[in-house]
């Protein structure tokens, strides 16, 4: 008995052994491996330094009832996107409809009553004292009609501009008080991008200053529009608030999302190249088919999410960054953490 127990486990054992070698030979393909990345920027020489900013919405507006009440539906949600005119929430309208009621009521009971009126009035039968009294009640039933339309309209709240819903303040079931905002729409077609700049260096920034903008949250590179400057400085760090407005047409940049922020001054140099940071480019060890030993190269990745080392000639250095003068194009995307793991054609995701 026990020989054949002895022989079953061997069995086992060989088929488990067997499989392991086949996955083996098979080249089971590897996950990809996960980098950080960065676009090459256009290189200049200056004297600036970076700015952590924050991205802001270009607008914001705060949508309220006008009127207290029961909110009995929430049709929106955070992110959600939205139109002119759209319907956001519907308050309770019972008492809207029974006033209604009440001065629909009242209207034709005073129209009728102008109208038996004005007969006496046409046969000079009745004072001119009465007949401008009966008007005067039409005309009042007439604005409380109006009144009562309203409210009854008031109930539905639609968005009075097109946008992001940024947050929802109020929820269904809960009492929403006049003027109290339930849910603000951001318009992010375009935004801006706040710094606080030190009261030593503003002075070097005007309307139409370029800056590059680097958001590692989404892998962006963008350039700065008009900037706006504040007037009035922070009266404990003594720095001055800077917005500079970007396009969003594909409405990655989000509200909030922090920003990296170069300023070029004017008296900015081209040094005709583009800048990466320091530590992506390294040194070959050996020689290759495709690069020298000794040669200088980065690992770019290709639209297949392919890493590949390209030779690259450099020029000058400034701070954490140098120019690359031959090998990169602007746009170009490059690894700037996890290069340690990579061989030419491994797959990687960033």
């Amino acid at each position: 008995m026990k020989k054949k127990l002895l022989m079953l486990l061997s069995v086992i054992l060989l088929g488990s052994s067997c499989q392991k070698q086949a996955a083996k030979s098979n080249g089971g393909e590897k996950a990809p491996t996960r980098v950080k990345t960065q676009v090459v920027s256009p290189g200049m020489v200056d004297n600036a330094q970076t700015y952590v900013g924050i991205v802001e919405e270009r607008e914001a507006t705060a949508v309220s009832f006008t009127g207290m009440g029961v909110v009995k539906r929430m049709l929106v949600n955070e992110g959600q996107a939205v139109s002119k005119g759209q319907l956001i929430a519907e308050m309770d309208d019972t008492q809207a409809r029974n006033l209604l009621s009440g001065a629909e009521a009242q209207m034709t009971q005073a129209n009728d009553a102008l109208e038996r009126y004005k007969m006496l009035h046409d046969n000079g039968s009745l004072p001119e004292v009465q007949w401008v009294e009966i008007q005067s009640k039409v005309a009042q039933a007439k604005s409380q009609l109006e009144v009562a339309k309203k409210n009854l309209a008031d109930c539905r709240l639609v968005a009075p501009v097109g946008g992001i819903i940024g947050k929802r303040l109020i929820g269904a079931g809960e009492t929403a008080l006049p003027s109290q905002t339930v849910v603000s729409i951001l318009d992010i077609s375009a935004v801006k991008v706040k710094v606080a700049v030190p009261e030593t260096e503003v002075g070097g920034i005007n309307a139409r200053t370029p800056a590059n903008i680097q958001v590692e949250a989404i892998n962006g590179s963008y350039h700065g529009g008009l900037i706006e400057k504040g007037v009035q400085a922070d009266a404990l760090t003594h720095t001055y608030d800077i917005r500079i407005n970007v396009a969003n047409g594909d409405r990655k940049l989000l509200p909030g999302m922090v920003a990296n922020v170069r300023f070029v001054s004017d008296g900015s140099q081209s040094i005709g190249g583009k800048m990466v940071p320091v530590t992506a480019v390294q040194k070959s060890t050996v020689s290759t088919s495709r690069q020298a030993g000794g040669s200088l190269f980065v690992w770019t990745i290709d639209k297949d999410s392919t890493a590949h080392r390209t030779t690259v000639t450099i020029g000058q250095t400034q701070g954490n960054y140098v120019s690359v003068i031959d090998g990169l194009s602007i746009g170009d995307r490059i690894v700037t953490e996890g290069y340690q793991k990579l061989s030419e054609g491994t797959k990687v995701i960033y």
